[in-house]
């Protein structure tokens, strides 16, 4: 469809592009399955014409000059010009010039990779700002300075974009990211950034280092930069303080996020696991410890995911897994018992994950003279046990069990002491009881409690 979309606009004497991120994969042997087209040369209302010939014309936004057709992956745009009109990532002026040129609209780029297209009929590159210089460099270099400065989500995209394609960003980039306001950008444009470093990084730390450089976690993650320089003590932590520490944990999870039941919200709570170090630390004449960081760091995990979402059971997964995060590790170094294994996963809002977490936490303490195989080899024996609790779990979750109807069949009235009942009866289950056993005694438990 891009062709004869093309095909049509060169006999009107205009031309088409490729343009954006699907001629930068190209290049970098990525796959990309968004389109993005560009139409020079020919009046709106001739491309719009153009398209109702083709198909089912969609304008996605007619003061931008975007268009599509139903049931084709494609984004159709005009040339543009912007200009920031206001604070943030919100006003913009824009304005729509079929006949700006080609220079002119690869210009309004943010990056040089990104500012590369490609003649859909002819295959020709154009590569104004020396896009594939930039990528055989592995740099993330801004096109222009004024555009660049006018959108501050472009710091957040060059963090990004080095974390995804492990580039990193160009020291004159750095510079002026620097010195650009971040404040007044809204909290949901922040998070698509972060999810991107998250779930297409191999190594998300580069996110954060590359923030971290340009001087700009402050604003939106400052109970992460908050970590920089608290210290660990040396026997269990040789990697060196909480932020590296974090940074390996986050990049260790990176490899596990794909047999997570929910991999943003694993991903996010690898990130704030040890948020609370940085008030609960306590250096010693003869030692440093961190006593109950995991539920001290609660309140600063709230607030930082406040900033960026309203979503709550995100919220509450992550809160949850930073309260849990080092129990599993405990409970096999401690030789817990069943009993312990199954109120712990009981607790957990998602006990596979929650596995996943240990082990990442584990494999974040990667010292001088050591690697994560290693690592990931001496930790084997405590994976092994976790999951053969966790099957019991499960296993104890899945046989049948008393519920309301149970009590009601049984001569109850619902009422204040259902929820005493059910609760003593959902005990009995976690100990592996039997459902008959199980309202046995809690019939017996609540008759005794009457009399």
């Amino acid at each position: 469809m891009a062709r004869r979309v093309a095909e049509a606009v060169r006999r009107e004497g205009g031309r088409t592009y490729y343009v954006g991120g699907c001629v930068r994969d190209q290049f970098l042997g990525r796959e990309n399955k968004d389109i993005d087209l560009e139409v020079h040369g020919i009046s709106v209302s001739c491309l719009e014409a153009i398209l109702d010939s083709l198909g089912e014309r969609l304008s996605m936004g007619a003061s931008f000059g975007i268009m599509s057709l139903r049931h084709y992956d494609l984004d159709i745009a005009m040339p543009r010009s912007e200009t920031a009109t206001g604070r943030g990532h919100k006003d913009f002026a824009v304005s729509v010039d079929p006949f700006l040129g080609e220079e002119k609209a690869a210009s309004r780029r943010d990056f040089t990779m990104n500012a590369l297209m490609q003649d859909v009929l002819t295959g020709e590159i154009l590569d104004f700002f020396g896009g594939r210089e930039d990528m055989a460099r592995r740099r993330i270099r801004h096109v222009n300075d004024r555009s660049f400065a006018e959108d501050p989500l472009r710091v957040f995209r060059a963090a990004q974009f080095a974390a995804r394609f492990g580039f990193e960003v160009a020291g004159e980039t750095a510079a002026l990211s620097a010195s650009m306001d971040v404040t007044a950008l809204p909290g949901e444009r922040i998070l698509p950034e972060l999810e991107k470093a998250l779930l297409k990084a191999e190594k998300p730390s580069v996110f954060f280092e590359e923030l971290r450089r340009m001087k700009q976690l402050s604003v939106w993650f400052p109970e992460a930069e908050g970590l920089i320089g608290v210290p660990q003590p040396a026997r269990y932590h040789p990697e060196g303080d909480v932020w590296i520490h974090t940074m390996q944990v986050t990049d260790a999870a990176a490899g596990m996020r794909k047999d997570a039941a929910e991999p943003l919200w694993f991903m996010l709570s690898a990130l704030c696991h040890d948020y609370g170090k940085q008030i609960s630390t306590f250096v010693g004449e003869d030692a440093v410890h961190a006593y109950n960081h995991e539920k001290d760091g609660l309140p600063l995990v709230r607030r930082f995911l406040g900033r960026m979402t309203k979503e709550v059971k995100l919220t509450e997964y992550v809160l949850n897994m930073t309260e849990l995060h080092m129990e599993p590790n405990r409970k096999v170094q401690d030789a817990s018992g069943v009993k312990s294994f199954m109120k712990m996963f009981d607790r957990s809002v998602c006990p596979g994950d929650l596995i996943l977490l240990a082990k990442a936490d584990h494999l974040g303490r990667i010292g001088e003279g050591t690697d994560r195989e290693t690592a990931a080899a001496k930790y084997e024996k405590t994976e092994s046990v976790l999951r053969e609790m966790l099957r019991e779990y499960e296993d104890r979750m899945s046989r049948p069990y008393v519920m309301g109807r149970d009590l009601i069949e049984a001569g109850l009235t619902p009422g204040p002491v259902f929820s005493d009942a059910l609760a003593y009866a959902h005990k009995l289950r976690l100990a592996g009881v039997p459902k008959e056993e199980q309202l046995r005694q809690t019939l017996g438990m609540i008759r005794q409690g009457n009399q």
